[in-house]
């Protein structure tokens, strides 16, 4: 229930959008975070980091390190005076900044200025609700700064944030468009233990279906392929975002780099893989399930044919003594000879009971030796 609630709440996001607005225009969604603003300045030689009360004092103290690399880390739409900022003191396109705020874009990348505008969606498996929740990032990055902004205070990224405060690796060495990929190296990172839950879910699932069941697995089952489907829609543009930067002049992405995006594009080839092979086994599920409760019917058919077939000639015999046919003529005496004899002999009922019992115990018998009780019948 509460998945599907998720599912309207989106819809209603991009129904609440005006028909008809003109392109670029920038609006505020009502339940958007108040904006928070991170600031990393590095280089090889100094670090600092810090979170700022205002747009205004962040911004001041990113142009008093020109020399410095920046991490510009704004979470939060809240405030659209803020995105309007945004488009002028970095010229950014207005439909950039649309696609940003609008929350839901799918994976992809555009050149910007002399830098990137790139997409991309952050997972995590909601082990309550058993689905995927997902999160837009949006990057731009330029000679010295990379700005992200997303809706949502927390995210994936925190271990590239130690590594920049720790100074491992050769992040603070190379040009911004690195950090770029540490990003997206860090968000795909974090799709595998998605993909792990969701196989841990599947076999859970297959237990169930074995075990016992029911209508409510069966609904399981299909909310998990829709999920697939979603995860699969995220992951299918991630890859052919990639390919598009590999096809990049170098003086947007240099050839020294590339090779990091090549690693990147085989983590999202792993990912499409992994994904399809889920999917298919989800889609046996319901091919499971059908045999399952077509099995169980046989069973249930099975017995229902036992007791019918020890029942009809008990039927017929007492069908056939049920009768009454008279055995003499009242009136005159005359005795019939082809009546039942039998109803006047004074063991008659109990031979007749006894009878029925020995037709019984031979009927079992038979099903027996027929293997009807053996249940891999």
């Amino acid at each position: 229930m509460a998945k599907r609630k998720s599912r309207r709440s989106r819809n209603n996001k991009i129904l609440d959008r005006k028909v008809g607005i003109k392109p670029g225009h920038l609006f505020v969604p009502s339940e958007a975070f108040a904006p928070r603003f991170f600031l990393m300045s590095f280089n090889e030689e100094m670090f600092e980091e810090q979170e700022f009360a205002s747009y205004t004092l962040m911004l001041k103290r990113f142009r008093e390190l020109p020399d410095a690399k920046h991490w510009i880390d704004i979470r939060g739409y809240g405030d659209l005076s803020i995105q309007e900022q945004l488009v002028t003191d970095f010229q950014i396109h207005p439909l950039q900044m649309e696609d940003v705020i609008n929350d839901y874009q799918r994976p992809k990348v555009d050149e910007y200025q002399e830098g990137l505008f790139m997409i991309t969606r952050m997972l995590r498996w909601s082990e309550e609700q058993k689905s995927v929740e997902d999160v837009q990032l949006s990057v731009f990055s330029n000679a010295n700064f990379v700005l992200t902004l997303q809706s949502d205070y927390a995210d994936c990224l925190d271990p590239l944030r130690e590594r920049i405060r720790a100074g491992r690796g050769i992040i603070r060495q190379r040009p911004p468009i690195y950090m770029v990929y540490a990003m997206l190296d860090v968000v795909l990172d974090f799709y595998f233990p998605v993909v792990a839950e969701i196989g841990k879910y599947v076999d859970e699932l297959e237990h169930r279906v074995l075990k016992a069941s029911s209508k409510v697995t069966l609904q399981h089952i299909l909310d998990l392929k829709n999920e697939l489907v979603k995860l699969r829609r995220i992951a299918w543009p991630e890859r052919d975002k990639l390919v598009e930067l590999l096809r990049m002049e170098e003086d947007v992405l240099p050839e020294n780099l590339k090779v990091y995006f090549r690693d990147a594009y085989d983590h999202t080839i792993q990912l499409i893989d992994l994904i399809d092979s889920h999917k298919e086994m989800a889609s046996s599920l319901v091919d499971l399930y059908m045999s399952t409760v077509s099995n169980r019917m046989n069973e249930i058919m099975k017995v229902l044919t036992i007791i019918s077939s020890i029942f009809i000639p008990l039927s017929f015999i007492a069908g056939v003594y049920g009768m009454n046919f008279a055995r003499e003529n009242p009136e005159t005496g005359e005795v019939y000879r082809y009546s039942m004899p039998e109803i006047y002999q004074p063991y008659a009922y109990p031979i007749l009971i006894s009878l029925m019992m020995l037709l019984i115990l031979l009927q079992l018998y038979f099903f027996y030796r027929k293997g009807w009780f053996n249940k891999s019948f």
